[in-house]
């Protein structure tokens, strides 16, 4: 199947493009002698795990269902960590994880035991307070409040016994600079028991496949953990895996007018791309312009309920009309992972091409993916 020939909505990853970024992270990985593991939470499409594992170390997650799913798919290294665990999954997950990290000393004398008696790395995460985020609060770790994290002021040294690594993660979509600020933040606040530790998490939130990325500055970071204090270091970026990796393939249904010119697509902002109305952003979107930049430009929006069901506003050199397929960048991450069947919406198709441009469908969604959440 060629591209043109998906039904649509469909997401689509590159397999070319995926490749392109694992090079990328596997070269960091080769010339510090780090390891870098996959963040699912960004990026869960299973049936590309087999080839993801021929770059990285494994996976990480962020609860059970996660954390089964890179165990069964990817079946390399497989950490975790959740701002609390469930006493009736912590059994299963010590299992199944070989990297546990806790975000409090009460969870840590809660469940440590039971991960060291079952021969696991036990983790602690810390927070440096050093925000570098400008503008989203929402993905902030570090912002006032937050749950994420032991604070210098809570730490509790006399409960280290069985810790052997430390975990931070305080970046979102930022360069190796802002790693840099916070590794000062956390070696003041933290310092004196890092040549305690075996290894140490960076986290994710580098955006390490992205063109202006400094990953010389990167490199000196992780060697500086290394030579400095003897830590074996870890990255999980979830983004940096697929990012610029994926397409949002969309059909034209209907236009209109109400003030300008409006569009409405078989995709929807609410149910296929999340990120464009939490984030908020505009996606990339091929052969078109600003508003305004082109000859027309269009509002385009999804078939859902909700007013601000909005993607936003693009210009075209042509009027579009129904059927018209418009296709839609950085796709991959933040996408599958997040989507609903808000209104009854039906979940786009997934597929994978290959490097000759030919299109395989690996899956598609029906009305029982529908019922099936409900009751």
């Amino acid at each position: 199947m060629r591209f043109e020939e998906l039904p649509t909505p469909c997401y689509v990853v590159d397999k070319g493009l995926l490749e392109k970024n694992l090079n990328i992270l596997h070269g960091v990985m080769q010339r510090t002698g780090c390891k870098i593991v996959l963040a699912q939470k960004a990026f869960s499409m299973y049936s590309l795990y087999p080839f993801i594992g021929e770059y990285l170390s494994g996976t990480t997650a962020s609860g059970l269902y996660e954390a089964r799913l890179g165990y069964e798919e990817m079946g390399k290294e497989n950490h975790v960590f959740s701002p609390a665990y469930r006493e009736d999954e912590i059994d299963e997950i010590v299992s199944i994880c070989d990297h546990i990290i806790f975000n409090s000393f009460s969870q840590l004398e809660k469940f440590k035991d039971k991960a060291l008696q079952a021969g696991k790395k036990v983790g602690l995460r810390i927070n440096p307070e050093c925000s570098t985020q400008i503008g989203h609060a929402i993905y902030d770790p570090c912002t006032p409040g937050s749950r994420f994290g032991v604070i210098k002021e809570q730490f509790r040294p006399d409960l280290l016994e069985g810790v052997s690594g430390l975990h931070f993660h305080t970046l979102c979509q930022q360069n190796s600079d802002d790693l840099e600020t916070t590794l000062r933040a956390v070696e003041e606040k933290f310092g004196e028991w890092l040549p305690k530790m075996e290894w140490i998490n960076f986290g994710g939130g580098h955006h390490i496949t992205r063109e202006d990325y400094d990953i010389p500055q990167l490199e000196a970071c992780i060697k500086r953990m290394q030579e400095k204090y003897g830590l074996e270091v870890y990255l999980e970026p979830g983004e940096a895996v697929a990012l610029n990796a994926g397409y949002l393939v969309t059909t034209v249904l209907d236009t209109h007018q109400n003030g300008m010119d409006i569009a409405i697509l078989d995709t929807s902002a609410s149910c296929h791309m999340p990120d464009v109305l939490e984030m908020p952003y505009r996606p990339p979107l091929f052969n078109s312009g600003e508003a305004g930049e082109k000859p027309y430009t269009y509002r385009l929006g999804g078939q859902t309920c909700l007013t601000g069901d909005v993607i936003g506003d693009y210009s075209f050199d042509k009027p579009l009309k129904s059927g018209d397929r418009l296709v839609f960048g950085d796709m991959a991450i933040y996408t599958m992972v997040k989507n609903t069947t808000f209104n009854g919406m039906a979940l786009p198709a997934i597929a994978v091409q290959d490097k000759d441009g030919d299109c395989q469908i690996v899956h598609r969604f029906g009305y029982q993916d529908f019922k099936m959440r409900l009751a």
